[in-house]
């Protein structure tokens, strides 16, 4: 009979211990309401440094779109100099971008034989 007291106790204190890790306070400030990473973000890339990097590295740039050059393409400008860069449609999420207004672009380098430009995955207006 006092085993089964002994057992029992040793087994709701268990049982309580592991109930009291599973609650607890969650502040919404700093719990992500999603998943996915959270940590130091890309660091800035300049179009002088894009241009030397290779295929598909990722890279986030801040400027200035300065002309439609075709459908999907468009003329990039920071104070390093210009790159092409390719917006989908989708990609601009409704926000209307003049050459006057400040963007960023998180996208990657494609390279091709002769030519190198920036596949955006993301444009925020500034």
């Amino acid at each position: 009979m006092m085993k089964k007291r002994l057992i029992v106790a040793c087994l709701a204190a268990a049982c309580s211990t592991a109930w009291a890790q599973q609650g607890g306070f969650s502040d919404p400030a700093t719990t992500p309401a999603a998943g996915g990473f959270v940590g130091p973000t890309a660091s800035l890339t300049t179009v002088e440094q894009a241009r030397s990097l290779r295929d598909d590295t990722f890279v986030v740039l801040e400027g200035r779109i300065e002309q439609r050059l075709g459908r999907d393409k468009y003329l990039f400008r920071d104070g390093s100099g210009t790159i092409t860069v390719d917006v989908d449609d989708r990609r601009w999420n409704g926000q209307r971008v003049t050459p006057q207004n400040r963007v960023r672009i998180e996208g990657e380098v494609d390279k091709d034989w002769n030519s190198v430009e920036i596949d955006v995955k993301t444009i925020t207006k500034l």
